[in-house]
């Protein structure tokens, strides 16, 4: 790599900086069906939007909405009906990124969806000045009696391949007036809680657990003004019939007003109306409206990575498929900025019509279906969503993220004192949103005399590092944006301790010491990942503990005991010149690379770090590591090309990862290894593009790294201590590079291959 220092005094651009351009995403023609919508949200609210046969129709999904088998429902189907309508031949189906929001028009009509910001409500506005418009809205539920749930459909619920026979998902309340239609789910007493806790064998700690399933209600309620309900009707849409609730204007209108009011709660009917009933006398619309419309700009403001010079030629079509789909994706993930539930790497709040995803016959279910959960999540592939939001600058987004750990770390720490009698929060890898391990992925066929603290599960088995990296996210926005992190600091504590007294705990069950003849920890069994099964001494488990310690002491908490740590953990493994997955490990389940997890997420080796050679030979080199190469969904390749500074590799997959996915709208990839959209497959593209353009080492900024010359771009990230950086790649010279605020002793490392 060619490389050119430039030390410079930070003020060698203008103090006015650039400006980002969010460019809005466009149809022409209308859809045929659900997996050709287009997200629009804000706050914590989620729509897919689209246009068939003339009618305007959205699904609408909030963020908490997890019913009695921790499925995440959807809260209806909407469907918007006009005449004389819209107008064809000038259709246009807008996503309005800079300003978050959709519009339908065909240049006299105009239909603006959109979600607020700061409250959870959903907007449509009509305006057609020429030619007045009778209209009709219908309200859509396929839960309107108790049903059965296949044994494919099961896998959206936290029971997934062992769900007990006759699992139903109970009826919604629909309640129609001329005023509107009120439409909720309220869990019963009894839910997948109650199950998972009787089989990990809890119940003497079951009042001190957090339960966030136990009498939960979603729903909300569609406020019309101006209509009469005219019928219920029922019909069918993809694979799932349907309960209409359908109004109709008194009179046809050149203007019209919809509003749907979201609420979750747990409590009782009376206070999830009476929550209802203050979002709505709240509500000030055009008001709202602006300080949403206000938010998004600023949200673009933040940071950006696009095309300045919207640049043409060879190669230039790739790069702005995987610029264009950066922001897209980016706007997804803006859509649950303010949401107490993190985003779901399987889909978040956009999936759509399974049978669309995959058409055989298993897969033709309701709306409501995901693979792999609702409730649950998979922390690999969470923490792909999270960590680009960083260099992004969006901590507001990351907050739910870290205090859905910070929720559930004290049932974790009841396992430990239940089943081991020591301290820590033992946190497994499949982890309920109470902080319980997957009740199938525990496991229903267990040997009598099997460790209760235990998963019988080939995959998950001793995986419990995955939690460290959330840790580290919480430090790192310390470190970037100055975060508030006193709340997290006994959670991060406790995943260290728990790794630290367990295996000490295991080492004594198997003999007289505690430690190895180095007075080291003997990290056995372990995992790397779901992938190196009965690891001994785990590489990806001994970078995390040793990199979340050293934050921990460099923010000088607790700085005594992390040194005495750090000074029991063994060294990672380096074979043949290699870095190991391991010291040992007995067998292969999956296909992740833990090997190379010390240059990603835990940053040990890299662009400016010392070992780059050994860490590019592991990633050439490596049977497994090529054998497991690939773009496809949470796979890492890309981030980790661009890490190590291989320029040509990382334009090669991150080309591959962010093109356009097989949906109509370019950011619905998947379904990869999970459900569609994959959010983690955006995300670990988003890591991969970041780390292209900007790297960062101690006082050392590395600008395009990895970034191919002939691809002009322009960006604005953060970097550690409040600063954002901003630089332009034009014509393969690096122009108008800013730091702000200004920091002295700042090294800026041009990198140009």
């Amino acid at each position: 790599m060619k490389k050119r220092l430039v030390t410079i005094c930070l003020v060698v651009c203008s103090a006015v900086g650039m400006v980002a351009q969010s460019a809005d995403y466009e149809w022409r023609t209308q859809s045929q069906n659900s997996s050709e919508s287009m997200p629009c949200g804000g706050g914590d609210i989620g729509m897919n939007v689209w246009v068939e046969q003339g009618d305007v129709l959205f699904y609408v999904s909030q963020s908490g909405s997890f019913d009695e088998n921790n499925t995440l429902l959807k809260a209806g189907r909407f469907r918007l009906s006009l005449s004389p309508g819209l107008n064809m031949e000038h259709f246009r189906q807008t996503l309005h990124l800079e300003e978050g929001y959709v519009e339908v028009s065909d240049g006299q009509l105009s239909i603006q969806l959109w979600a607020d910001v700061w409250k959870p409500v959903v907007h449509v506005d009509v305006s057609s000045p020429r030619i007045k418009q009778s209209m009709a809205i219908t309200y859509e539920n396929w839960r309107t009696k108790e049903f059965e749930l296949t044994k494919r459909e099961c896998f959206q619920t936290s029971y997934k391949f062992a769900a007990p026979k006759g699992l139903t998902t109970h009826a919604d309340s629909v309640v129609a007036t001329n005023d509107g239609v009120i439409f909720m789910h309220q869990n019963s007493e009894e839910t997948v809680f109650d199950a998972t806790v009787n089989q990990q064998g809890m119940n003497a700690v079951k009042d001190r657990l957090y339960n966030p399933l136990k009498n939960r209600i979603s729903g909300g309620r569609m406020l019309v003004k101006d209509m009469i309900l005219m019928d219920q009707i029922s019909g069918r849409y993809a694979s799932s019939d349907y309960e209409g609730w359908l109004y109709v204007t008194k009179f046809p209108k050149r203007t019209f007003h919809l509003q749907v009011v979201m609420a979750t709660v747990q409590g009782s009917p009376e206070e999830w109306e009476a929550q209802l009933d203050a979002t709505e006398k709240s509500i000030t619309r055009m008001a709202d409206c602006e300080m949403s419309r206000q938010w998004w700009r600023e949200f673009w403001q933040r940071s950006y990575i696009e095309d300045g010079q919207r640049s043409k030629g060879e190669g230039q079509k790739a790069k702005g498929e995987v610029l264009r789909n950066y922001n897209l994706f980016r706007y997804m993930l803006g859509c649950n900025a303010h949401s107490q539930w993190p985003t779901k790497f399987n889909g978040g709040l956009f999936t759509f019509d399974p049978e669309y995803v995959n058409n055989t016959d298993e897969y033709h279910l309701s709306p409501d279906f995901r693979n792999w959960g609702g409730g649950v999540h998979t922390a690999q592939n969470q923490r792909l969503v999270y960590w680009p939001m960083l260099k992004n600058g969006d901590f507001d987004l990351l907050k739910a993220q870290l205090d859905f750990y910070l929720r559930i770390y004290k049932n974790a720490e009841e396992r430990s004192r239940l089943y081991w009698g020591h301290e820590g929060a033992c946190l497994t890898e499949q982890i309920e949103n109470y902080g319980l391990p997957c009740y199938p992925e525990y496991g229903t066929k267990r040997p009598e005399g099997f460790d209760p603290g235990m998963e019988r599960n080939a995959w998950l088995e001793y995986e419990w590092d995955t939690c460290l990296e959330f840790c580290m996210m919480a430090l790192e926005a310390h470190r970037y944006g100055g975060m508030d992190v006193k709340d997290y600091l006994p959670m991060i504590r406790s995943c260290l301790r728990f790794f630290d007294e367990h295996y000490q705990y295991l080492a004594n069950q198997r003999g007289a010491k505690r430690l190895d003849g180095n007075g080291k920890l003997v990290l056995y069994p372990g995992s790397g990942g779901e992938t190196f099964k009965g690891a001994y001494n785990s590489t990806s488990t001994i970078a995390a503990l040793r990199t979340v310690a050293e934050a921990l002491i460099a923010i000088h908490y607790e700085a005594d005991e992390m040194k005495a740590f750090l000074s029991r953990l063994p060294d990672i493994t380096i074979h043949d010149g290699m870095i190991a997955p391991a010291l040992h490990y007995e067998r292969v389940q999956n296909v992740e690379t833990t090997q190379l997890y010390p240059v990603f997420p835990w940053r040990m080796y890299g662009v400016g770090r010392p070992d780059l050679d050994v860490a590019r030979r592991t990633y050439e080199n490596d049977t497994l590591a090529v054998k497991f190469r690939s773009h496809v969904g949470w796979k890492q390749d890309a981030i980790w090309a661009a890490c190590l500074g291989m320029t040509d590799e990382a334009q090669r997959l991150v080309t591959l990862k962010m093109q356009d996915g097989p949906h109509r709208f370019p950011a619905f990839w998947g379904p990869g290894y999970d459900w569609t959209p994959d959010h983690n497959w955006g995300g670990s593209g988003m890591i991969a593009v970041q780390e292209m353009l900007m790297q960062e080492v101690d006082d050392t900024l590395y600008l395009f790294p990895a970034w191919p010359k002939e691809w002009d771009v322009r960006f604005k990230l953060r970097a550690s201590r409040g600063a954002t950086v901003e630089a332009e790649l034009r014509r393969g010279k690096v122009i108008n590079v800013n730091v702000s605020p200004a920091r002295n002793k700042e090294k800026i490392v041009v990198c140009i291959k």
